[in-house]
């Protein structure tokens, strides 16, 4: 398998859940506080949002690598 297709696989690998979902989530603890032996901290939630149209284009952009890979 040369490096072209897997490029494509990556990119549509990639664009799949950001088509799908829409984007991910993930949890950042941020230290605030620390007083003695307490320690305060917080989690904060943070969403980050995928445009549609940059998941759209890395599938094509995956599949018309799979293509040119495929007439090498």
């Amino acid at each position: 398998m040369n490096s072209i297709k897997i490029i494509g696989i990556v990119l549509i690998a990639a664009g799949l859940p950001g088509a799908s979902m829409g984007g991910f989530s993930f949890t950042q603890e941020t230290h605030k506080a620390s007083v003695g032996p307490i320690n305060l901290s917080l989690a904060e939630q943070k969403k980050v949002n995928i445009p549609l149209w940059a998941s759209i284009g890395a599938i094509v952009l995956g599949a018309a690598a799979l293509v040119a890979g495929a007439k090498r």
